[in-house]
């Protein structure tokens, strides 16, 4: 395994790959995001523990998603149980994903702290029990200020295991390491990165656009709140289809690798 360091443009081919490789097998990739988006939220309405076992879960089940996006993209229909990908490998592969999660888990209740400790914990409620975003709440200064600090945090946690559950799947990198190399390629790449982030900012304007376009010709403005929701879903599992051809041409296999 070795950090290959990718041209600017290839941002815009990450998206375009992960938009094709979707149109593929639009019913079985849409379908296994959705189902593993409604298992970790049943464990999250389990009180106390729900919510730190879907953060720490959350690593193997973005590996399944991209194991997923991996058969998809080589001509194969991805079944359900692929999603436990990370969870029927070899038992220290296992340990190795489960502890990533423990590590994003706390990774994540310690920036959500610190937003609790500018606005009182309204943000860090909102993110963990979710409920109505209503136009107060967005107005208030001390909810905008932990709003942004937490996009401003969670960066660099985003970057730390961008990569990691692959490299501790498909090339048996430790956790630490893993989450040292995922860093790295982020950084080394990240005009690339920045193109990817654009670019699908910029898909959904255009989505944003096409649905208030389609109500207003129609004349029913309820159309665009009606459409929304699942227009932003299904982009969402598009982009996560994405994410797995980030990794690909991030790290270059060698002879013997498995990815």
């Amino acid at each position: 395994m070795k950090l290959h360091i990718v041209p600017a443009r290839q941002g815009v081919l990450w998206v375009k790959l992960g938009i094709q490789t979707f149109f593929r097998q639009p019913l079985a990739l849409s379908g296994l995001f959705f189902m593993c988006a409604a298992i970790l939220s049943l464990f999250s309405l389990v009180p106390l523990v729900g919510g730190i076992a879907a953060s720490v879960l959350l690593p193997g089940a973005t590996l399944g998603l991209m194991a997923a996006s991996r058969e998809a993209g080589e001509g194969k229909f991805p079944m359900p149980s692929i999603l436990l990908t990370a969870f029927r490998a070899a038992p220290p592969q296992v340990r190795a994903i489960l502890f990533l999660g423990v590590l994003y888990s706390l990774a994540l209740a310690t920036i959500l702290g610190a937003c609790a400790l500018i606005d009182g914990g309204k943000f860090a409620k909102f993110f963990v029990l979710g409920g109505p975003m209503t136009a107060e709440l967005l107005q208030e200064a001390d909810f905008q200020s932990a709003a942004l600090a937490f996009t401003a945090l969670y960066l660099p946690i985003s970057m730390l295991f961008w990569h990691a559950p692959a490299l501790v799947h498909w090339h048996g990198i430790p956790p630490v390491k893993s989450l040292f190399f995922s860093l790295v390629a982020c950084l080394r790449n990240m005009a690339a990165f920045m193109v990817y982030s654009v670019t699908w900012a910029g898909v959904f304007i255009l989505m944003g656009i096409l649905v208030a376009t389609i109500a207003a010709l129609t004349g029913k403005v309820q159309l665009a709140a009606t459409l929304m929701y699942p227009a932003v879903m299904i982009l969402t599992a598009v982009l996560i289809t994405s994410i797995y051809f980030t990794f690909r041409d991030n790290f270059e296999t060698r002879p013997g690798d498995s990815a």
